[in-house]
């Protein structure tokens, strides 16, 4: 199984993780969950119409998270945004430049509030440090497949960036039509029952080790 492949036991959670991981790269990935919370309690508020079942939840919880609460729930060991890392064609063609205007598939946005772009931003920029350095924990914090990890370590970080601004549209909260899987995480961090949000989070890391299995491989594109 990928996770026990890659952490080293499949009932760990994010502790053997930490065993061949930097302090840096879990810090960073935890800062970025906060913001990524903070941002879709942002959208709720905004109540647009467009946003999908995974806002529910959190609307319905995000008041009874205190700031403890919030953090438990941004240490899940993986990213609760993502970008279609799962779709290796979408980034093999953009990271080559042969997608032009008129043949770029349609993505629907899901974020409208202005906050949207700053984390576009930051969550490109880190699955590209991931891809770059750390393919295995880009497998496991990101769910990408070993060739969406390779397009984008080929991107210089401008390039990345660059990306980041013209495709905010691309940016989207994990598992958006899974309202399930939020309300669990989200009322477990609440409780702070460690065994409880240790489920939670498992649920999460096996869900994701099964789209890393099911993404498509897709060959390199050519220039």
């Amino acid at each position: 199984m990928l996770l026990q492949g890659e952490t080293g036991s499949g009932a760990g959670g994010a502790a053997p993780a930490a065993a061949w991981l930097d302090r840096g790269t879990l810090e960073s990935l935890a800062e970025l969950n906060e913001l990524c919370l903070a941002l879709l309690a942002e959208q709720a508020a905004a109540s647009a119409p467009q946003t999908g079942a995974a806002i529910a939840p959190l609307a319905e919880l995000w008041p009874h998270l205190d700031a403890a609460a919030r953090r438990r729930a941004a240490a899940c060991p993986y990213l609760l945004l993502e970008a279609g890392f799962t779709d290796p064609r979408r980034w093999l063609e953009a990271t080559a430049g042969q997608v032009t205007e008129a043949r770029e598939p349609a993505y629907s946005s899901f974020f409208t509030v202005p906050a949207a772009l700053e984390a576009a931003r930051l969550v490109f920029t880190y699955a590209w440090h991931l891809a770059s350095t750390q393919p295995a924990a880009a497998r496991l914090f990101l769910g990408m497949p070993a060739p969406c990890a390779a397009a984008i370590s080929r991107c210089s970080l401008r390039q990345m960036y660059a990306l980041a601004e013209r495709h905010p549209e691309w940016l989207r909260p994990r598992w958006s039509d899974r309202p399930e899987i939020w309300r669990e995480l989200l009322a477990a961090a609440a409780t702070g029952d460690s065994a409880v949000l240790e489920r939670a989070r498992l649920h999460g890391l096996t869900l994701l080790a099964a789209e890393v299995r099911l993404a498509p491989q897709e060959r390199p594109v050519r220039s």
